[in-house]
Formats: structure tokens, C-alpha cells, sequence
């Protein structure tokens, strides 16, 4: 499914005449404008999956958040704007397939890494919890005048919760009483694991997806896990791909259309003609026999 027909960005011309008739002053930079202009791209025609390809500083991050916020598409961490966001964002346009699907978004690395910290801090809380639990166990069940719970009485229905804590921790065992009152974690994975999941969970049929380098924690079997499944949300669940991306294994995915944001200006290329797929493939050329 086709929902992004071709994405525009102002040509040098343009971005020129901004600059003329910009009355502001004491900026360091007018990012993003001179970013992609200076590759040569002023026009993207997109497929099923199009791929930005491109070393750091190639520009192919910023082309993909700046169609993310053209196209108002939803993302879960903030984007950091410059001053001159905004008035770069009205001087770009895009052309419709079909209407862009309100579940779209954009997923970007700082997205996946929130994440995985956000599931790292629900457990922490939950190990501090279960800490705390473990000291209410031991002074409940050596209940003494010497301790907070020694001369405990029930005294309103606020007390219920600690009565009933008072007469497991004299039934169970510690183990047994710390699992009835703690919360469970939040099932470990490894980075590579719940990186995978976040993605996997955030991609759902018929919408559009930009992905910003998605490979990022992802061993090299994940990350053909995760072209399949591009694959095949692409030719079953009626999904459309923009990927920023220097991996191997995703710019292999089968029919996509690849830009080369390192090229000067950029141009479509196939993607055993990429020098950083080049590189891998010398390498393992020369060390070939050690694999025999």
C-alpha cells in the first residue's frame, strides 16, 4: 500500500530567499535548511520501502523527522526543534497515495532507548518495593513490644490491609509472602530483545511507518528478524515503510527503492552497489577460506 507518493523539500533557490527576507539575527545555525540542498535532494519518490542510506551527517535522519513532522505523525519521545524548524516545514510538501492513516508514526532510536530505560526503572521500583516488603516480613513475624508491630491493634477498616499482612507473614514462609504482596517484574530481556518487541508491538496493519535507524541494539539475527517482518507487513498487512538505515540486512529487504544520501547529489542505487555493503563484502571475500 502506497500512502506517501513523494516527499518535497526547497530547493537551494528557496532556502536562499528565506534567508534574504529573515529579519532575525544572533543565530549559529539555520538548521535544518543547507542540510539536504546540499546533497542534491529536493524530491523523494517513495515505494512500498524506501530506504535513506548514508554515513553519519548524511542528512537521512533529518530528512525522515522532517517528513515525521510534516506529515504530523505520531511519535512517543519529543523532537528536539531548532529555531528555524518550523519555517522550513512550510517551505516542504508532499503528494498522497491515499490519506496517511491516523495509527502512523515514526519510530527513532531515542524512542527505543526510553523504553528499554522505562523497563529498567519499573523493576528497579519493584526491587525496592520488594525490599521493603521482606523488613515487614521478618519484624511482623518476630512481633515483640520492641518493634513497630508489637503492640498492634485493629482499630478501623484503614488497619484491614495491615492485619492482614500480620497474619500471612505468621502462615507463610518469606519467600511465599513476599510473591502474595510484591508486584512482579516486568519480564527481563535482553536490549536486543526488547528492542525487537518495541517494535514488533508499535507496528500494526495498514499505516505508514519511518523508521530512524532501527538496527541500533539489534544483533545481526534480530535485525533479520526484523526485515522479515517488514517484509511481510509490507506484502500482507497492507503496511508502507521509509527506513533511515545503514544496515546490511535491511537494506537487502527485497524491492525497496534506495537513496544514497552519501552520494553527491543523491541517486537511487541498488544496494550491493552501497560502499558500506561493499566493505562487508570484501572483508568476509578476503577471510572466505576460514569459513570453509
Amino acid at each position: 500500500m502506497i500512502y506517501l507518493r513523494r516527499f518535497f523539500f526547497p530547493d537551494a533557490e528557496r532556502e536562499v530567499s528565506f534567508r534574504m527576507g529573515e529579519k532575525r539575527t544572533c543565530y549559529d545555525t539555520y538548521y535544518p535548511f543547507h542540510v539536504l540542498s546540499g546533497k542534491g535532494l529536493f524530491e523523494l519518490e517513495m515505494d512500498h520501502i524506501t530506504l535513506l542510506y548514508g554515513g553519519n551527517g548524511s542528512g537521512k535522519t533529518t530528512a525522515l523527522n522532517v517528513m515525521a513532522e510534516k506529515l504530523c505523525l505520531r511519535r512517543d519521545t519529543l523532537y528536539n526543534r531548532s529555531s528555524f524548524f518550523e519555517d522550513y516545514l512550510r517551505l516542504c510538501a508532499f503528494d498522497t497515495g491515499k490519506p496517511v492513516p491516523r495509527a502512523s508514526r515514526v519510530v527513532t532510536s531515542d524512542d527505543v532507548f526510553d523504553y528499554m530505560l522505562n523497563l529498567r526503572a519499573i523493576n528497579q521500583g519493584v526491587d525496592m518495593n520488594r525490599e521493603a516488603i521482606m523488613e515487614d516480613y521478618l519484624e511482623m513475624s518476630n512481633a515483640n513490644p520492641g518493634n513497630k508491630y508489637g503492640g498492634w491493634q485493629l482499630k478501623s477498616m484503614a488497619d484491614y490491609e495491615t492485619l492482614r499482612k500480620l497474619n500471612a507473614a505468621r502462615r507463610k514462609t518469606q519467600s511465599r509472602f513476599v510473591r502474595s504482596f510484591a508486584a512482579k517484574n516486568v519480564r527481563e530481556q535482553s536490549n536486543g530483545e526488547s528492542a525487537y518487541a518495541y517494535f514488533t508491538d508499535r507496528i500494526r496493519e495498514n499505516a505508514l511507518y519511518l523508521l530512524d535507524e532501527p538496527e541500533n541494539s539489534l544483533s545481526p539475527a534480530r535485525q533479520t528478524e526484523l526485515a522479515s517482518f517488514i517484509e511481510e507487513s509490507v506484502r500482507f498487512f497492507g503496511c508502507q515503510f521509509v527506513i533511515a538505515t545503514h544496515s546490511p540486512f535491511l537494506l537487502a529487504l527485497r524491492g525497496a527503492r534506495i537513496y544514497d544520501l552519501d552520494a553527491d547529489p543523491v541517486q537511487t542505487r541498488k544496494w550491493t552497489e552501497l560502499p558500506n555493503v561493499r566493505a562487508y563484502y570484501d572483508f568476509f571475500s578476503r577471510h572466505q577460506t576460514e569459513f570453509e
